[in-house]
């Protein structure tokens, strides 16, 4: 038996394969920034790199490239050598919303919820996507992992961020985190968050996300709002109800 709370008034959702549809960016840009530092197209070191990454969807790709390269001064060339590539790749209009995800993050706040969008890029990728996108002020805040300590996912300095910065919740149980990796569902699950949301529009199935804490396993995020309309009415954060 698990016990909700029904005043989910924050609601905490990664941008890239959750509410951005990238394309497959990521990989495009890690390709580059590997090449960058020498890692040779078609290798075994490449092959292995490269799994790593998409092994790690989600996570700080700062903390992706120290893995990886082994050194700090290795990992901040990767690391820049990345946003720019991702960059030009977005300013090339190789990114587009979720079906339906500005209309869900519109009718979320429109009932009165708070909403975040979390990225695992730096601040400067995460702007030029929202610039992009023409999503400048559709939520109420963005955070990237410098915002919240720079450990980023999985861990849950972002939601917790969000929960402190926004002031929009009392209780951490009252917390919706949606995301389309196994990391966005142990983030969510370790800041406490009452809902955790897994969509199956972006980096991994319905059993990584449901094996590392997803409460709820959606489509995509456009039926984020249906779920949360579905559970108790929003109500003062000592109610709670329970389901079987």
């Amino acid at each position: 038996m698990t016990t909700e709370h029904n005043s989910s008034r924050l609601v905490v959702l990664d941008m890239a394969g959750t509410t951005v549809a990238d394309g497959g960016l990521v990989e495009r840009a890690f390709e580059r920034a590997a090449g960058h530092l020498g890692v040779e197209p078609g290798s075994a070191d490449h092959a292995g790199k490269l799994q790593y990454v998409r092994d790690t969807m989600g996570e700080s790709k700062i903390s992706v490239f120290r893995h990886l390269f082994g050194t700090e001064e290795l990992a901040q060339r990767a690391n820049s050598a990345f946003e720019q590539a991702y960059g030009e790749l977005v300013d090339a209009g190789l990114i587009s919303e979720i079906p339906g995800a500005r209309a869900a993050i519109e009718q979320l706040r429109a009932e009165g919820r708070t909403v975040v969008l979390t990225t695992g890029f730096a601040r400067v990728t995460q702007d030029a996507i929202i610039d992009a996108l023409g999503w400048q002020g559709l939520a109420d805040l963005t955070l990237c992992p410098a915002d919240a300590g720079g450990r980023g996912r999985p861990y849950p300095d972002m939601v917790l961020a969000a929960f402190l910065r926004t002031g929009a919740v009392d209780d951490v149980r009252e917390i919706v985190t949606a995301g389309d990796t196994a990391y966005d569902m142990l983030s969510g699950t370790r800041a406490g968050a009452g809902t955790v949301a897994g969509v199956l529009t972006g980096a991994h199935e319905r059993e990584a996300l449901a094996g590392h804490g997803a409460t709820h396993v959606l489509g995509s995020i456009a039926e984020l709002p249906g779920l949360l309309a579905s559970m108790a009415p929003m109500a003062p954060a000592a109610s709670v109800t329970e389901s079987a």
